[in-house]
């Protein structure tokens, strides 16, 4: 009954190319098909004072909804037809919706990934068409949301211990953003190469893009997990840079950090810092080149600056989790605008599927538009479910 209750909500977007690509019997293909994906809501809740000669205070609230659903279909024995729906708001965010004290909207239905993966060489997968930018300077997929896709050509392979990657893309969704301002039309071509390894289990990845007549742009990164009598610890580290084609701006980010668990209690500390020039070495802050490990503060895209992250939680319940995290970005730029944030987040899984959490928390920003301060309280729920 699950499984018939998944597929009739592929059956709608996915019928007609089912019939269109392959002649075997409505049966038959249905048995080949694969599908999963999430369903999301989140809900925003922010306060914020601004500390001045003239303070002032601001309320909003938001509501984000995402539904991501992806078909795969196995046409024969070396190819696989790969589909990714998006239910959302079409723009600059394309794969989320947000009611912002607007009222409520409805929402579109959008392709955002097709394409065929052909396994039919030892080793080795090749995907053609229009698919996910899966690198460590993008996000490709995400439950909630902004996604960035591209038209092109991804082949993978193994060799022993090692797994090399490349790819060439002509076509992509990339727009600006207030983190990542870097004149991005969609119509530039990206060539991509990758390697990752683990030896003596230390697992190891080094990556090069170039994003044509924009930038290039290399890292490096390390991560590892030993067991030191009951505690187990999970270090890591990763050096990025970029290089802009238009002008002399250096753009480098590295961080170091170690998680950390024994029996119910977990931690982390982190710490990363950029280059005084510039910090921007991504196509997206929450991507592995860059460091966004909590809620709103994040180092990518800020230059000459430090970042610190520190958290501790708690597995109170096999179902219950409940972390207190903490975030300080020092900004040593002339128009310093040092953050802090404070938050305390519950996390319910009620099954394997569906996930919930709730944050409250404080963030505070220094010298925001002529020497004012921001003060904010804020909080969010989110649900989660995964098919």
């Amino acid at each position: 009954m699950k499984r018939l209750v998944k597929l009739s909500l592929a059956t709608s977007v996915a019928l007609a190319s089912f019939s269109c690509a392959n002649a075997q019997d409505l049966e038959q293909a249905i048995k080949n098909v694969d599908v999963s994906g999430t369903v999301a809501y989140r809900y925003n809740d922010y306060e914020e004072t601004y500390n001045s000669d003239d303070s002032k205070f601001e309320s909003a609230s938001s509501n984000n909804y995402k539904i991501a659903l992806n078909v795969k279909s196995q046409v024969n024995d070396d190819v696989t037809a790969n589909t990714r729906f998006i239910i959302g708001l079409d723009g600059n965010k394309p794969a989320s919706l947000s009611t912002h004290n607007d009222g409520d909207q409805q929402v579109n239905v959008t392709l955002s990934e097709v394409n065929f993966t052909y396994t039919g060489i030892a080793n080795t997968s090749i995907t053609l068409g229009k698919q996910g930018l899966a690198t460590p300077y993008t996000i490709h997929r995400d439950s909630m949301d902004n996604e960035q896709t591209g038209t092109g050509i991804l082949a993978v392979t193994n060799v022993g211990p090692v797994t090399l990657a490349g790819a060439y893309f002509n076509q992509t969704n990339l727009q600006d953003s207030n983190e990542t301002t870097l004149d991005l039309k969609g119509d530039e071509n990206i060539v991509f190469i990758g390697a990752m390894a683990n030896f003596a289990g230390v697992n190891i990845d080094a990556s090069y893009i170039d994003l044509d007549d924009v930038f290039d742009a290399y890292t490096i990164g390390l991560s590892a997990k030993y067991n030191v009598g009951d505690v187990k610890l999970a270090p890591y580290a990763r050096y990025s840079s970029l290089d802009l084609d238009n002008n002399s701006i250096d753009n480098k980010l590295w961080k170091i950090g170690m998680r950390a668990n024994m029996g119910i209690f977990g931690a982390h500390l982190g710490y990363g810092q950029t280059d005084d020039e510039g910090g921007t070495v991504g196509l997206d802050v929450s991507s592995a080149t860059g460091y966004d490990e909590h809620w709103g503060v994040a180092l990518s895209g800020k230059a000459d600056s430090s970042i610190v992250y520190a958290s501790v939680d708690a597995q109170v319940m096999p179902k219950l989790n409940v972390a207190l995290k903490y975030s300080n970005l020092d900004d040593d730029k002339a128009a310093a605008q040092d953050e802090e944030e404070i938050y305390t987040q519950v996390t319910y899984n009620m099954s394997k599927n569906l996930s919930t959490y709730v944050r409250f928390g404080q963030y505070e920003k220094e010298n925001v538009e002529g020497n004012k301060d921001i003060d904010s309280t804020r909080g969010r729920l989110q649900v989660q479910y995964s098919f």
